[in-house]
Formats: structure tokens, C-alpha cells, sequence
């Protein structure tokens, strides 16, 4: 049954539609998936490039934090009066502020 199925889709020929609908479905899978997550990541640069002494935020791990010195790589954060923790700066997700009005 398959076969015939198969053999009926190939005997067809070329269908212009066909071609229209593959390209509809490549623009709705472009406009609702890759260009927001492009967005997302230019974004996301654009925030750690900006940080600064100061700056609330929250690590992907979930740890809140005021940033206490911005090196290339890496960003110290100050988690309690007397808490500092070294981490990289692409595990920092957020500034805080924004968070909180989300």
C-alpha cells in the first residue's frame, strides 16, 4: 500500500504549489524561530558587554548578586556583605531590575 502511495507521489511531476508551500513554511519558521533567537542573542551581548560596577543580576544558576569588579572574562560578584564568587560572564542571564518588572 505504501508503495502505491509512493509510486501515485512520483508520477506526478513537478507541482509549483508544492514549491510555494515549502517556502511558506521556511518564512513562518524563520519570522517565529530564528530571528528571535537572534534578537535574543545580540541582545544578550550587548547586555555583557554593558556591565558595570554596581549592576544587579541573577546567574543562570539562579544566584542574585551586585557586581563588585568587570574583567574581560570574568565578572566578581557580591553575594552577602561578605560573599564574593569569580564567575565567567556569559553565566550572568539578567540584570535584576529587569526581573523584577517581568
Amino acid at each position: 500500500m505504501i508503495r502505491t502511495v509512493l509510486l501515485q507521489a512520483g508520477s506526478q511531476g513537478f507541482d509549483p504549489m508544492t514549491l510555494v508551500l515549502w517556502g511558506g513554511i521556511f518564512v513562518v519558521f524563520y519570522f517565529f524561530m530564528i530571528r528571535p533567537q537572534q534578537k535574543k542573542a545580540k541582545d544578550q551581548k550587548k547586555f555583557l558587554g554593558e556591565i558595570k560596577k554596581g549592576d544587579a543580576v541573577v546567574t543562570t544558576g539562579g544566584i542574585h548578586g551586585k557586581i563588585s569588579s568587570v574583567e574581560e572574562a570574568t565578572v566578581t560578584i557580591e553575594v552577602d556583605k561578605s560573599t564574593k564568587l569569580t564567575i565567567d560572564k556569559s553565566s550572568i542571564s539578567l540584570e535584576a531590575s529587569k526581573r523584577e518588572q517581568k
